[in-house]
């Protein structure tokens, strides 16, 4: 008799979690970042011209959301590429979020809770590191 204790897809399994993890933070991250390849970051200079931040921090966008995103995917150095992660949605969150940081949305949802689901997804691969199913499964965080 098939019972749900017998159905294999549904025995934990932290590592498969783990991976989803990193593909869905990565592949939806570097979409943002191939678009700023393509169509520049113009826009993001402005901010940081305006917080009055040294110019060459635009092309930190680059590694926040480009290079970052594409080690979470194969699952190279994870901890830090997903480090490097988080600090890039907590610069995007105060450079160009800051006045809906505090906000609820028409629906009641926070304003910023995409980029919040970036954020926190990054901290917990932190904390767990790439898994099983990555390239390296120990970074200097071990």
């Amino acid at each position: 008799m098939m019972t749900l204790k017998n159905v294999k897809l549904l025995h934990k399994n932290t590592h498969v979690g783990i991976l989803i993890l990193r593909l869905s933070i990565g592949i939806l991250m570097l979409l943002h970042g191939i678009h700023k390849l393509l169509h520049g970051v113009g826009f993001i200079a402005q901010m940081v011209a305006g917080a009055h931040l040294p110019p060459f921090f635009v092309y930190g966008v680059y590694v926040g959301e480009v290079i970052a995103p594409l080690l979470l995917i194969v699952g190279y150095k994870t901890r830090i590429a997903a480090l490097i992660y988080a600090f890039n949605c907590l610069v995007a969150a105060l450079l160009a979020h800051w006045g809906s940081l505090f906000a609820l949305s028409e629906q009641g949802g926070w304003n910023v809770e995409l980029l919040g689901l970036y954020f926190f997804g990054a901290v917990a691969l932190v904390f767990t590191g790439g898994g099983k199913y990555a390239c390296s499964s120990k970074s200097i965080f071990d």
